[in-house]
């Protein structure tokens, strides 16, 4: 029997539709929710990522700007730009794209953005809420959106044996502290790991997010587990996932889609951050 698809796309009509509720409450006080996006250079992944950013939350009544720097920027400079944005009061969400050219430090500048307005957890004060369990801060879009699909479908995850494969600070690592949060037994993963399919098949919840395509087999996938591919590679013509889904279908119980599972969510989740923001610096 065929694994059920977690799309994203219902998700993301019932985020949009909690945005739009909470947008137009905060125009009935005079409040505009507004995001920032500083891109510093030409990259076309932050580019395309930025302006379907911008697309979304027009439609869900957020402006949205896109500040494009120039490539040779210095440091200070877009530092600079960076705290003029987090003084600016008709701004409540930054987002920084990344990488940044070589010659500006994340480190510098992860400490420079405002943790109130960094809806997307650039900030180490979020990442430490995130470990403290303080509601108060954002975490990494990706992260918050694999949370909302697992709720809206309902997938049990109090007291589940979870297996996230990956730890990065972009997904794996805050993904787990969030999966703890709802009492999920969790295991972190990596390209290290030994006997790493044997680990994955003692999984209620295996997240895949290693970013290698394909690399989960139905050897991985213990019989009825849901599965939740974030992976997004480019394979000749055609986008994947980590998870290889046909194979996979035939012994999970659930599986998000690529493309169409949780990348459709993550937009959503930054633009819920900023009506968010909005309200706490309007409170």
């Amino acid at each position: 029997m065929s694994a059920k698809l977690l799309t994203g796309k219902e998700v993301a009509q019932k985020i949009d539709q909690d945005i739009q509720h909470e947008v137009q409450a905060l125009k009935a006080r005079g409040v505009v929710p507004a995001l920032r996006i500083l891109i510093a250079g030409q990259a076309e992944d932050s580019i395309a990522y930025a302006n379907s950013s911008q697309k979304i939350a027009g439609k869900n009544g957020i402006i949205c700007d896109i500040e494009q720097l120039p490539d040779l920027i210095n440091q200070d400079d877009f530092i600079r730009t960076l705290k003029q944005r987090n003084a600016d009061n008709n701004i409540h969400g930054i987002i920084v794209m990344r990488p940044l050219p070589k010659q500006i430090s994340e480190d510098a500048v992860k400490y420079s953005i405002a943790p109130e307005k960094d809806v997307d957890c650039f900030s180490p004060v979020n990442a430490g809420k995130i470990m403290a369990g303080d509601l108060t801060g954002f975490p990494p879009a990706t992260p918050q959106a694999v949370m909302e699909l697992l709720r809206f479908y309902r997938i049990p995850m109090n007291g589940k044996e979870a297996v996230v494969i990956g730890r990065s600070m972009i997904v794996g690592k805050p993904l787990s502290l969030l999966l703890l949060g709802e009492n999920a037994t969790v295991t972190i993963c990596h390209s290290r790991t030994q006997d790493l399919p044997s680990l994955c098949r003692r999984a209620d919840l295996l997240v895949a997010a290693i970013g290698r395509a394909k690399m989960i087999t139905r050897d991985f996938i213990k019989t009825g587990a849901t599965i939740i591919d974030v992976g997004i590679n480019v394979v000749g013509n055609s986008l994947c996932g980590d998870v290889d889904t046909e194979q996979v279908r035939e012994i999970a119980g659930a599986i998000t889609p690529v493309p169409g599972g949780v990348g459709m969510v993550t937009t959503r989740v930054l633009l819920k951050h900023v009506v968010m923001a909005a309200k706490m610096q309007n409170s």
